[in-house]
């Protein structure tokens, strides 16, 4: 019996000693353990956060377009690598690079059975990639044809279009940012050395959408119930010099001028739109820091109004919305109702115009008017003014249907009559090869071209404002561009380093992001042209801020201190207030604008969608875009053990468990025999 009872402990010894020696991978993919306090300590050494930005669910009349967790749970699947994806048994993480983007989405949506293997996707990029790419726009060939004042719709604007960002995709999207792309790296690059026989390297993704939760698929759906809200903000205009609202004596036709402040991506907040649009607001803004400078604006013939608008990627909101508070005669746009709008000068995108030392920019015309060559002719003299004769205006190809993509389009289907130029670098396609994309960053534009559509602008406008056409005018030669100051101002709306913290935004507002994404988000609370600025964007802050400060008439030299924002004159108001208790008092004619669909109204505290306007030829064809609403949004990479290997490991341990339960018992049973002989 005591034979029996020491091979039964030699057994038990050898199996505790086997499991002792086998291979327990730890799942920290954090980097080796040294001090572990609490809770909190373990998860940050198991789970690692990654940063990045997501693809959200967003909602039209029709349906929905975007990415989301395709149920009510997280999202949890092995990474993989696309080029190593061959038959996948499960759904897994797959990892793509930004130059398989375009193949790997057409795949999804060709490939159902491919498609139902993608647990999630995650995304590297870089601007490496912008070098690779001949280029990547997920947008359409033609964006926003819906809206065209024509009907050769399906002409090619934008010839590296993939569309991939207006499809439906159920499962999560996440762009990986510089440290993101560490993290992954890390973790897997530690499976190659040890280990990787009992473990996979897995993605959590914590991306549900309310929409998916109620099971609202649609605009008027998720409005109903409250799980999403309408894509919008606030534009800004702002007039130089101010208009007396109270007063309709002498008033002077309008030069309009227009800019575009929101871009937009696959990925939300991704959405420098470095030149397609925010070339051409810096170039705005260039301009009428240079106008700021020149004095008798008063006496000039006519009146310059500076518009920079939101929403115009989803479906014009901002001008469209801008036109209908104008036939309100609303708040929004008091002073600017009564007046006419003679002519409109937009500024498209100029970020890429320089070529050979010569920055060539081309005039695209909405029809041919006296009031349209009158525009035509100030942008030519405009050109012959600079002694360097490095800015070129052309002529955009008649052979072209009609204006590209741009705010315009809202304005010539609201009264086919306007008469407007909009300002481009490209002239039959789009130059700008990342169009919508989020690699249409800093690098893919070149600041001396946005200086140069500045220099133009500011002249063209001058030369419009004072009805003249002497080029030898002193105060026409006087007007000059700061060129540090439209380079700052680059670095502050298309760089995360200093981003929205420089100290050029900084003097004017207390910006709640650093990283700006131009992206348009979703509008809160009630819309009014007085908005609780919590509920107004960064950008729009800054913006009416700065259009205010450069636009106003000081009386004297003398300046009044506003109190909580507040000034005690109707034709003032109070900038610079956010970073002071107290900030400035002058006389400027600036305003918010809300932008969201024509076709919703706020009541209530909840949004309705009013029936079509058969009149509206633009809400006929208006998709109202809403935004679903989240919880939380994360992901998070870590490492597991294979189910085979914890199941082994299990049976190792019930066994040893009961060889000692039945050791026990014969050790028990031996000492009783003993006890009792004694």
């Amino acid at each position: 019996m005591a034979t029996g009872l020491s091979r039964l402990v030699a057994i038990a010894f050898t199996l505790v000693l086997l499991v002792s020696t086998l291979p327990l991978p730890v799942s920290f993919a954090g980097g080796e353990i040294t001090s572990i306090e609490s809770v909190p300590d373990l998860q940050k050494l198991m789970y690692v956060a990654v940063d990045g930005f997501p693809c959200v669910r967003l909602l039209n009349l029709s349906g929905e377009i975007g990415c989301s967790n395709p149920g009510l749970n997280k999202v949890v699947a092995p990474i993989i690598k696309l080029k190593d994806v061959k038959d996948l048994d499960q759904p897994h993480t797959i990892l793509v690079t930004a130059d398989e983007m375009e193949d790997f989405f057409a795949r999804v949506s060709n490939d159902l059975s491919f498609a139902s293997k993608v647990g999630g996707v995650l995304v590297e990029s870089g601007s490496n990639f912008q070098q690779k790419l001949k280029g990547f726009s997920p947008d359409k060939k033609f964006p926003q044809a819906q809206f065209s004042p024509y009907e050769n719709i399906e002409y090619k604007w934008n010839s590296a279009a993939s569309s991939i960002m207006w499809k439906n995709y159920n499962f999560p999207v996440y762009l990986l940012s510089e440290s993101g792309i560490s993290a992954v790296q890390e973790i897997l690059s530690k499976k190659k050395m040890k280990h990787k026989t009992y473990t996979s390297d897995v993605a959590e993704f914590n991306m549900v959408m309310e929409t998916t939760k109620a099971g609202t698929h649609n605009s008027e759906a998720c409005l109903r119930e409250g799980t999403c809200l309408p894509l919008g903000g606030y534009s800004v205009w702002s007039s130089l010099p101010p208009i007396n609202a109270s007063s309709s004596n002498n008033r002077k036709p309008i030069v309009l001028t227009v800019a575009s402040m929101d871009s937009a991506s696959f990925f939300r907040d991704k959405s420098f739109g470095a030149d397609s649009p925010i070339s051409g607001l810096v170039a705005l803004l260039g301009a009428v820091d240079a106008l700021s400078r020149v004095d008798g604006f008063s006496n000039l013939k006519k009146q310059l109004v500076f518009l920079v608008l939101t929403g115009e990627t989803w479906g014009y909101l901002g001008s469209r919305r801008f036109l209908h508070e104008l036939d309100l005669h609303s708040d929004a746009v008091a002073g600017l109702s009564d007046s006419p709008i003679e002519t409109v000068l937009e500024i498209g995108s100029v970020g890429k115009g320089l070529s050979e030392g010569i920055n060539t920019f081309f005039a695209h015309k909405t029809r041919v008017s006296s009031v349209t060559n009158m525009t035509l002719d100030a942008l030519k003299i405009a050109q012959d003014s600079f002694a360097s004769k490095n800015i070129k205006i052309l002529s955009a190809d008649t052979a072209n249907p009609g204006i590209p993509p741009s705010s315009l389009m809202a304005f010539m289907k609201k009264n086919p009559q306007t008469s407007a130029v909009v300002l481009e670098d490209f002239d039959t396609n789009f130059v700008n090869k990342f169009y919508h994309s989020h690699l249409d960053d800093l690098s893919n534009i070149n600041s001396s071209s946005v200086v140069a559509a500045a220099s133009i602008v500011a002249r063209t406008l001058y030369i419009l404002a004072s009805d003249s056409k002497d080029t030898s005018n002193s105060a026409l030669g006087s007007i000059h561009i700061n060129t540090s100051f439209v380079e700052e101002l680059l670095t502050c709306l298309l760089a995360c380093e200093p981003g929205l913290s420089c100290n050029l935004v900084k003097d004017y507002i207390s910006p709640t992001n650093t990283c700006p994404g131009n992206y348009a988000g979703v509008i809160l609370g009630e819309p009014s042209s007085k908005p609780y600025l919590g509920y107004v964007g960064d950008v729009s802050r800054f913006l009416w801020n700065f259009l205010a400060d450069k636009t106003s008439v000081q009386k004297g030299n003398t300046t009044s201190v506003c109190s909580k924002g507040v000034c005690s004159k109707t034709n003032e108001v109070c900038i610079k207030a956010e970073n002071n208790k107290e900030g400035t008092c002058v006389v400027s004619t600036t305003r918010y604008v809300p932008a969201y669909s024509t076709r919703l109204k706020y009541n209530d505290g909840a949004w309705t969608i009013l029936p079509q306007n058969s009149s509206d030829s633009m809400e006929m064809v208006d998709p109202v875009w809403t935004e679903s609403n989240w919880d939380t949004i994360r992901v998070h990479v870590y490492t597991v053990q294979h189910s085979v290997y914890d199941n082994a490991v299990l049976i190792v341990g019930i066994t040893v468990t009961t060889l000692a339960y039945i050791g026990i018992l014969v050790a028990k049973s031996i000492i009783a025999k003993a006890l009792k002989q004694d």
